[in-house]
């Protein structure tokens, strides 16, 4: 019987964010006719779908509740269920791909106990580590991956963590690392035009792209540049994403006095995100762990590394897995902006050592982590 996948995913383009980024580039390499995508309907999500021809369905994906104890995470759920229900039967689904534990893993649960439709769930790290801390979302995900096929996670670190928290074996976890397509992601000759249009002509830019939330850190990289600007009175730090975090940036940034320093783009197309990739000076991904939070891998730092760009990550959760440690990027402390700065000048006055950590970074990604390996393995993995 040929399988016909249903992958459930609240995080998908247009929403920005590494994962959703994953699974556009995962799935929409993978035969059309296998596969249909449940996504979040966003308010920009119509315009996007017209942009591309993946089967997608559109529907509310997003709860305030995910929890049973609640009034909303129980209709969230019976509502949910119901509708993908009607669409397993109607669209002849064999399988279901679900693109976290909680809430799509328990939502895809729910579905085995009335259908029978077997499932795999990716694992992002961070995702079962905040769990953990719940006794509620705890019981919920022990059950999720007990009636998991397979744990896809996107990381070794992910993995190890499954494992310490006693949700699943060896046996059912397969670890899929992201991956960037180095064919788009390429290094580029300085483009002045581009650098004017920003307001980068003569600046030394680092940048940032990624949710702004705080277990990523653009706060401690903010007061990093705070400490540079004296030595590198022409730094620019740019900040490219969306999120929670933008108000309290801005006031940071204020409280600071570094107006002239700090460039926020919410709103950057793919297109200008990978220019702003190729024409930077540097890549920083400052992330650290908060509470259970933590960076499951860090796609972001794959794609910088494409486009010939040396990196720095903060040393929390799979970040060290992404690079070619110390020579195409280094892992550090960022929990104190006196050490990112301390890393951050150290490239800034030696553009020779960016140059050669940039190149080692391309024949990374090129060797370890194109599309085109990543998509053969996960084709694999989903056949057995």
């Amino acid at each position: 019987m040929k399988r016909k996948i249903l992958v459930l995913t609240e995080n998908f383009p247009p929403l920005s964010g590494g994962s959703g980024r994953w699974f556009w580039e995962l799935y929409s390499r993978l035969p059309r006719d296998s596969f249909i995508i449940v996504a979040d309907q966003t308010v920009e999500a119509a315009e996007f779908d017209r942009s591309h021809n993946l089967n997608i369905i559109r529907m509310p994906l997003k709860s305030t509740e995910w929890g049973f104890k609640s009034l909303i995470g129980i209709k969230f759920y019976w509502r949910t269920v119901q509708k993908i229900r009607a669409i397993i039967k109607q669209q002849g689904i064999t399988h279901i791909h679900c693109g976290r534990v909680i809430h799509e893993g328990v939502t895809a649960w729910l579905l085995k106990l009335l259908t029978g439709t077997p499932y795999l769930c990716f694992v992002h790290g961070e995702d079962v580590e905040t769990a953990a801390t719940s006794r509620e979302h705890n019981l919920m995900v022990r059950q999720v991956c007990k009636q998991a096929t397979k744990l896809i996670c996107n990381s070794h670190n992910s993995a190890n963590i499954v494992k310490r928290l006693g949700y699943a074996s060896s046996q059912k976890i397969h670890v899929l690392h992201p991956g960037v397509d180095a064919s788009v992601f390429v290094p580029a000759q300085e483009d002045d035009a581009f650098k004017k249009q920003m307001g980068w002509c003569g600046r030394k830019v680092v940048i940032t792209v990624g949710r702004l939330q705080e277990r990523k850190g653009q706060d401690m990289m903010i007061r990093a540049a705070a400490l540079l600007k004296e030595r590198f009175p022409e730094l620019l730090y740019v900040i490219i994403g969306r999120g929670d975090c933008l108000a309290n940036l801005k006031t940071l940034v204020m409280e600071l006095q570094m107006q002239q320093h700090v460039q926020f783009l919410t709103k950057a197309s793919d297109a200008q995100m990978i220019q702003c990739y190729q024409q930077c000076d540097i890549f920083i991904l400052p992330n650290r762990t908060i509470g259970n939070d933590i960076e499951g891998f860090g796609m972001v730092l794959v794609e910088a590394q494409a486009c010939g760009k040396p990196v720095i990550a903060g040393d929390s959760g799979g970040t060290k897995e992404t690079m070619s440690l110390n020579k195409s990027g280094y892992v550090i402390d960022c929990t104190d902006p006196s050490n990112i700065a301390t890393t951050v000048a150290t490239l800034l006055a030696e553009p020779t050592r960016c140059l050669e950590m940039g190149e080692a970074g391309r024949q990374h990604v090129e060797s370890e982590l194109d599309w085109l390996a990543h998509v053969q393995k996960a084709e694999l993995l989903f056949s057995s």
